[in-house]
């Protein structure tokens, strides 16, 4: 079945999760206002469906081949990643005085999501490119911008990440790859870095990698680590590129999805060491790579949205076609289409709100990222930096979650033809189970949101979210609005049960910190029921009553989601707060326990 942008639905989350209009209104926004918005929407939708989509099947089969030390992407990669440059959305989001369009990381983000759906592998390049763009334009020096940034943004270059080693996967205080001051202002880096997604490929003539390394004088643990600019070929002054550096591909990894997505072995400093340029301080690198691991955070988090809503679409068109048995009910003669069949609905609509809520929360966290830049009050500024904070981990791991689930639901209502690759459902499933993975696993996501961020200005980051969801639960009360049901009534439990695990979390990081962090991951998972059944009820309402005027046609179809994601999966919320308060006593055991 073939991707279609899900335009309507994605501009009634950018309208009210993500302030978008409103934002126009103040000011924040005014990049986007006279649909312009509309216009690039419709633009990167249209992109994703004729030019992305066609290819995502073929290229899974096909896979990247490694060739020596060159990669090879699968047919079509090379067109199309040229109609990305010609497009000029490699700097949608990238800032102006380097060629970039400097749009709001809000639109930048619905992009992404269509983009991803459309074809994950593909787009897994640009962005990481972007994430570099954003490292280089916050902490390289002048020389390193003007050098490297121009064509980062347009696209004739890309760029890489270059974290993990064997021996280090998410901690990364156990790196070993060495820089060594060369005496002329560069280094020489020497080490192995594994898991580099299109650290070689044949689309663009120069990657540029950004290498975390640790200097001979350093002190230990991350607090010893620093960033470098390592070119695949050395960049001259006038910006063109000369010789080959020290480094290359060992080999690329055989996948259980993204197949076409090179995943790289990268080699540096086999012959005396690769050259490499500092970016930032001297072991304050890792502080400037998490500029772009955060960049990348919300990225995994928009690929988690965009492969659920991929695999919903297929399983719904799916569900319509395919005849089994008979409905309750059924009058008819013949076999039913599997979507009367009420188990069938539940699925879709489990699928289709679940993706929804995720939705909701990255375009949430990706508005509160442009207004921690973009507001000109600085309380407001401070606000929403700490609330793009909170909501980074939620968004990363409840979306990446709600990617797994639904694709898993969605080969369950193929039934055994979703077990077959020729459905194309068991690709979506395939591709998107990494995303729980990368850029910080899922557990690590939760334990950041519990010991880093359940305390933002002493809890005020908090107790602003609870504060801004009982609003929207206190304006759908008001309304009287009876299609809506009892959904009033499970969200504020759930807002309850998460405010009450907040406090409960909070007093226990002090006296039984494992007690705590046992509970972190229902406690992210909570917070993400709450915050996305919230964020659905109100933009629902909105669409009832007109607020939102775009989505008014479609408004019976997101209460009744709303409605369906309160009344039935957020009431999951009552245990997890039980998990949070009463499971934690194993964390005292010993992991003895575990392996006897």
């Amino acid at each position: 079945m073939e991707y279609r942008a899900p335009i309507a639905d994605i501009l009634l989350s950018l309208n009210h999760a993500g302030q978008m209009q409103a934002g126009i209104d103040q000011g924040i926004y005014a990049d986007l206002a006279d649909g312009f918005a509309q216009v690039i929407l419709q633009e990167a939708g249209k992109f994703s469906e004729s030019v992305l989509d066609p290819i995502n099947h073929s290229g899974d089969r096909q896979g990247a081949r490694l060739n020596g030390h060159e990669v090879t992407t699968a047919d079509g990669w090379r067109p199309a990643y040229e109609k990305w440059v010609e497009g000029g959305w490699n700097g949608l989001s990238a800032p102006e005085a380097f060629g970039g369009q400097d749009l709001p990381r809000l639109l930048n983000s619905a992009c992404l999501e269509m983009w991803s759906a459309a074809n994950m592998a593909f787009t897994l390049c640009p962005v990481l490119g972007i994430g570099a763009i954003e490292a280089l334009a916050a902490h390289g020096t002048p020389e390193i911008q003007q050098l490297y940034l121009p064509k980062l943004v347009s696209g004739e270059w890309t760029g890489t990440m270059n974290l993990t080693e064997p021996q280090a996967g998410s901690d990364l205080s156990q790196l070993r790859t060495r820089a060594v001051r060369a005496g002329d202002g560069t280094y020489k880096i020497t080490g192995q870095k594994i898991y580099i997604t299109y650290g070689e490929h044949d689309m663009t003539s120069n990657i540029v990698h950004l290498v975390l390394a640790r200097l001979p004088d350093a002190p230990a643990g991350t607090r010893g680590i620093s960033l470098f600019v390592v070119p695949k070929f050395l960049v001259n002054a006038d910006g063109s590129t000369g010789a080959r550096n020290d480094l290359y591909c060992a080999g690329i990894e055989h996948k259980m999805g993204i197949h076409a997505s090179p995943t790289c072995t990268m080699i540096f400093g086999d012959k005396g060491g690769a050259v490499g340029y500092l970016i930032g301080e001297e072991n304050r690198g890792l502080a400037c790579m998490f500029t772009m691991m955060n960049n990348a955070r919300l990225a995994t988090a928009l690929q988690g949205v965009g492969m659920a809503d991929r695999a919903t679409q297929h399983a719904v068109q799916y569900a319509l076609g395919r005849k089994q048995g008979k409905a309750a009910g059924s009058q008819g003669s013949g076999p039913d289409p599997i979507i009367e069949h009420p188990d069938v609905r539940r699925n879709l609509l489990t699928m289709r709100t679940y993706t929804q809520a995720a939705r909701a929360i990255c375009y949430a966290t990706a508005a509160a990222i442009d207004r921690a830049h973009r507001e000109t009050d600085a309380t407001a500024r401070q606000q929403a930096s700490e609330r793009a904070a909170l909501l980074t981990p939620l968004a990363k791991a409840f979306s990446s979650d709600i990617g797994n689930e639904v694709t898993s639901i969605g080969v369950q209502v193929h039934g055994g033809m979703g077990y077959m690759e020729e459905t194309g459902a068991a690709q979506f499933m395939r591709d998107v189970r990494i995303v729980a993975i990368y850029e910080g696993t899922n557990g690590i996501q939760a334990i950041d949101l519990v010991q880093r961020k359940l305390g933002l200005g002493n809890g005020a980051a908090v107790a602003r979210e609870i504060a801004d969801m009982r609003a929207s639960l206190q304006e759908l009360r008001a309304s009287n609005d009876a299609s809506f049901g009892r959904t009033a009534v499970r969200l504020g439990e759930a807002v309850d049960a998460f405010e009450r695990a907040s406090h409960w979390l909070s007093a226990q990081l002090a006296a039984s910190p494992a007690t705590a962090l046992a509970g972190a991951t229902p406690y992210l998972r909570l917070f993400g029921l709450a915050r996305g059944g919230v964020f659905l009820a109100a933009q629902a309402l909105a669409a009832q009553t007109g607020a939102l005027t775009d989505a008014g046609k479609d408004a019976s179809k997101y209460v009744q989601d709303a409605r369906f994601f309160a009344e039935n999966l957020v009431i999951a919320a009552s245990g997890l707060e039980l998990s949070i308060v009463e499971g934690g006593a194993f964390a005292a055991d010993s992991s003895s326990n575990l392996v006897n």
